[in-house]
């Protein structure tokens, strides 16, 4: 096991309420909305929000554990079964704007150099793969359980995640990514509470 991955990290809340997204969608402002709803590049919005700020993914831990309970349902395994996990703040001028944890089997990991991106965007490698298929976006407003163990300031406006697939056959991928957008890109962007 990874040393990154310490017992408190599994000890977060095994579930979180997640909802499809369409169901959050009367509680949530419009400007809100055309973040959480969307089906594009995280990465690549991120960036263009941000102007002249800079960009940097700033990885917090990565290595293999257990999933979530929640995490092991929607990725349809076992929660006892090992996995790779990887967490992220993405930052604008250091300061996180969204912080983001992606699970997959462990067994489907193989092959796919998942374990070499260090601080490099999951979501310019996901948009790159030819094939990849994004499942149903569902959305919760609970904090993210990983974030305040990192030492990052979990207070967060949404989250939302889906599960990516790539390849149907023998040797392929199903990645969830769970991202949590912060009150320090609301401020900065000038959005509303909710």
């Amino acid at each position: 096991m990874n040393p990154g991955f310490n017992i408190s990290l599994r000890q977060a809340p095994l579930f979180q309420r997640w909802r499809p997204v369409a169901a959050a969608r009367p509680a949530m402002s419009t400007s809100w909305w055309q973040w959480v709803a969307s089906t594009d590049s995280l990465t690549a919005r991120l960036m263009a929000a941000g102007g002249e700020k800079q960009f940097r993914v700033r990885l917090l831990c990565q290595g293999v554990g257990w999933p979530r309970q929640d995490e092991a349902r929607a990725l349809g395994i076992a929660p006892k079964r090992y996995a790779w996990l990887r967490e992220v703040a993405l930052c604008l001028d250091n300061t996180p704007w969204v912080v983001a944890r992606s699970v997959a089997p462990l067994m489907q990991v193989k092959g796919h150099r998942l374990e070499g991106l260090g601080e490099r965007s999951l979501g310019n490698w996901l948009f790159r793969q030819p094939g990849v298929v994004r499942g149903p976006l569902e959305i919760t407003s609970q904090p993210p359980p990983f974030a305040s163990v990192k030492g990052i300031d979990n207070s967060c406006t949404w989250g939302r995640r889906s599960v990516f697939h790539h390849g149907c056959q023998q040797g392929g991928l199903s990645l969830l990514v769970q991202e949590y957008f912060s009150c320090a890109m609301a401020d900065e962007l000038g959005l509303p509470s909710r």
